[in-house]
């Protein structure tokens, strides 16, 4: 079989037209991770596919033992689509979609195992985007090696930013060099250009997902998370990648023009930090969904977004609750392009 790129495909951005957002219901084989807060975490899920179905289709993907207490939750204006699951972080173990230029659809297949197999089991989640195929009625290409949608983003015009600590991690695919994984990137998502940061944020499970970090909002344009507290542990690594994306260009050889957020004061679950980052929102049709941790740097995140997206509707939810699942909107969403 021929490899996305060789087909004419490529990841879009995700600021571009969606047909739907897919997300995954919180199951109770995992029901430990939430603890005490399950129930404020599927009011929360429910809270976002919601907001985000105002502006685009939502299909909630659930255990078939707990379909209907998540169409009870969402309501009717929201597809429950029954399928065996173990988790609920659509964006890492669902598929990736690619597109065209005539405007077909396909999605890539990644492998997963949990985050470096740090959760078990993981066998139900796997299968997710061959269910999803299935169901749309899409071409599925499956790709060879393990790869998590919170770990990239891409400008949709051929960059593609990550972590080392993320996708050189051991944990992932240790067979493969760096050269190895770039051309992957290049062969399933039509990323010719990796922009390589280095570590993750405290509390992060994922080994430094992107999306905790910084992302595209449209060509050459970049958000990232800055921390201002040199005594913070996280001051030191936000810092650096910020010098990285300084020194970076994108695909065609422009400079990026980055823009900072502020992090939340720590969150903690009892010793334990919380990886509660800015970052992580979702960008909907008419839409972008930023979490909110009741900290005052909350209404400066969303007056900046607004400016980054005068086109859009800027809603912030809270997410502090979801922040005990080491998680939060951008985590629990996928976009299916149009």
């Amino acid at each position: 079989m021929n490899t996305p790129r060789e087909d004419g495909f490529a990841m879009p951005a995700e600021w571009a037209p969606h047909q739907a957002c897919l997300m995954e219901w919180p199951t109770q084989t995992r029901a430990s991770l939430w603890g005490e807060l399950l129930d404020e975490a599927k009011r929360d899920y429910a809270t976002v596919a919601r907001a985000i179905a105002a502006f685009e289709p939502v299909i909630m993907v659930a255990d078939p033992a707990q379909a209907s207490e998540a169409h009870d939750h969402c309501g009717s204006a929201i597809e429950i689509l029954p399928v065996p699951i173990d988790d609920s972080w659509m964006r890492d173990n669902g598929p990736i979609f690619v597109a065209d230029p005539r405007g077909r659809l396909a999605l890539v297949h990644f492998e997963f195992n949990a985050w470096g197999e740090r959760y078990l089991p993981y066998d139900r989640d796997a299968l997710v985007p061959a269910a999803i195929a299935a169901h749309l009625g899409v071409r599925r290409y499956a790709a060879p090696f393990v790869l998590e949608g919170g770990s990239i983003f891409v400008d949709g015009e051929g960059t593609l930013l990550t972590t080392e600590q993320c996708l050189l991690n051991p944990n992932r695919n240790p067979q493969l060099s760096r050269a190895e994984i770039e051309q992957y990137l290049t062969d399933y998502l039509a990323a010719r250009h990796v922009i390589w940061l280095g570590e993750g944020i405290a509390g992060d499970d994922t080994d430094g997902h992107i999306d905790e970090l910084a992302r595209f909002v449209a060509p050459r344009t970049v958000v990232a998370a800055l921390e201002d507290d040199p005594a913070d542990v996280n001051y030191r690594p936000l810092r650096d990648n910020l010098q990285r994306l300084r020194a970076a260009t994108d695909e065609q050889g422009r400079p990026l023009e980055i823009v900072t957020l502020p992090m939340p004061r720590p969150i903690f679950q009892g010793e334990q930090r919380l990886p509660a980052c800015y970052l992580n929102f979702y960008i909907a049709n008419g839409l972008v969904v930023v979490p909110q941790f009741d900290d005052p740097a909350d209404q400066i995140v969303l007056q900046t977004l607004a400016e980054l997206f005068p086109g859009r509707r800027v809603r912030g939810l809270r997410a502090v609750e979801l922040s005990w699942g080491l998680g939060a909107f951008h985590c629990i969403t996928q976009q299916q392009p149009a």
